[in-house]
């Protein structure tokens, strides 16, 4: 990974990276750290409680992992998850910007590449990877979903408005399912 580069309007540096996957990693760091900062000043938070407007905007964030500001809070919002605390909420997230937490429940509820069939007493038995999702809404419409487990590994699948906003995001989600479709055997073709 790139570190994140400090922003220079376009027209004030001949060095301005052409790449958009850079511009707008560097655009979601900056607002993020911005919107960070001025969030702690206005409603100090209890000790140990996650912020759900900074939870929101890193979970639309084209790669969490990336941005040094969402690195902290999105790894205490995946330990107080495991731990049953209730998802935080933001209420200046404005109408239609959204997230919600659910439990992954395979087959139903766990992406097709992490579903894991074992044979059980009373036939097959289905596990997933990860123990839950945390959909992100924006103008109404799913962007984001992130999987995740109490380990602390997590993977962010994006929708196509998503894809088409961003430009460039963590592509493990695709990849993974690329991965599960070429594994997947052939079906049986009897001889005719």
């Amino acid at each position: 990974m790139s570190t994140v580069s400090k922003f220079v309007p376009p027209h004030l540096s001949a060095g301005w990276d052409p790449q958009p996957r850079n511009r707008t990693r560097t655009i979601w760091s900056t607002g993020i750290a911005a919107f960070a900062t001025s969030m702690s000043l206005l409603a100090p938070l209890p000790a140990g409680a996650v912020d759900g407007c900074v939870v929101l905007l890193c979970l639309a964030a084209p790669n969490w992992r990336a941005v040094p500001e969402c690195v902290p809070p999105i790894r205490q919002l995946l330990r107080d998850l495991a731990r049953g605390h209730a998802f935080p909420s933001c209420t200046m997230s404005g109408v239609g910007n959204t997230s919600r937490h659910t439990w992954a429940s395979a087959p139903g509820n766990c992406p097709p590449q992490y579903t894991r069939i074992h044979e059980g007493p009373s036939g097959p038995m289905h596990s997933c990877d990860f123990s839950g999702s945390i959909s992100v809404s924006v103008q109404g419409a799913l962007f984001t979903r992130t999987w995740w487990s109490p380990a602390g590994d997590s993977v962010t699948e994006y929708s196509p408005a998503a894809k088409s906003q961003l430009g460039g995001w963590d592509t493990r989600f695709d990849d993974d399912f690329t991965a599960w479709l070429a594994a997947k055997p052939a079906p049986f073709e009897p001889i005719q």
